[in-house]
């Protein structure tokens, strides 16, 4: 039987309840939430929500927008669906329980304007599996891969609709190339730093079905000053 703490977040507007052995998000997720920028009437696709952090930032941000928060993990996908609720978010944000790689628009009333994803960085058999579940589904790729991803993205976005991802700086490669391979053109890129002298960690990647070649590498985020608070470009990140 898992144990949970609730957490609150954007000065009390959002309660987060999470499980305390399994998955609980991190800074990767705020910063996603933070760049995905959705417009005024977009329907939202959150592949892999987890506890359905990015939707419920989202949410709250852009009062109007439509959330699809997808979970294959039975757990997860019921605290998605209970943070929902303690938010007073059910007409905003719907919890789907199922594998992505069967999605089909028609489930989600048509297709998406804008999908977001924080795929699991690590291979299969690359590093120690975690033995909590729901971490190694996290982070390796056991249950989705960055191809099936992409291939439900294809599926699932509009055309000239936005894929917003936060990946492994070491696997940069891989995203783009990937993305290309399933008409989702690569169109913005950002490197996340923890320091100023330290090497990237992550990268936040925007692209565009179908969209026309042309991409622009914005400058690098750095999370963390001097003295280790987070710096004058990350703190607005955690404002709602």
């Amino acid at each position: 039987m898992s144990s949970y703490t609730t957490d609150t977040f954007f000065d009390g507007k959002i309660q987060v309840m999470q499980s305390q052995a399994g998955y609980r998000f991190s800074i990767d997720s705020v910063l996603l939430a933070f760049h995905a920028g959705p417009r005024p009437g977009d329907k939202v696709l959150d592949l892999g929500a987890g506890c359905g952090i990015i939707s419920l930032i989202m949410a709250v941000r852009a009062p109007d927008i439509r959330i699809f928060a997808i979970e294959v993990q039975t757990e997860l996908a019921g605290l998605a669906e209970a943070n929902v609720n303690q938010n007073q978010l059910e007409d905003r944000i719907e919890v789907i329980r199922m594998d992505m790689r069967l999605l089909k628009p028609e489930m989600t009333d048509g297709p998406a304007d804008l999908i977001v994803c924080n795929p699991p960085y690590r291979r299969p058999g690359s590093g120690r599996i975690n033995p909590a579940e729901q971490r190694a589904v996290a982070r390796h790729e056991i249950k989705v891969t960055l191809i099936d991803i992409l291939e439900t993205t294809r599926r699932m976005l509009r055309t000239a609709g936005r894929f917003v991802a936060i990946y492994a700086a070491e696997r940069t490669t891989d995203i783009l190339c990937r993305m290309r391979n399933a008409h989702i053109e690569p169109k913005f890129m950002r490197m996340i730093h923890s320091r100023q002298d330290a090497d990237a960690k992550l990268v936040l990647i925007e692209g565009v079905k179908d969209g026309r070649p042309g991409l622009k590498v914005a400058p690098s985020l750095i999370l963390y000053d001097n003295s280790g608070d987070y710096t004058k470009a990350v703190k607005p990140m955690f404002e709602p």
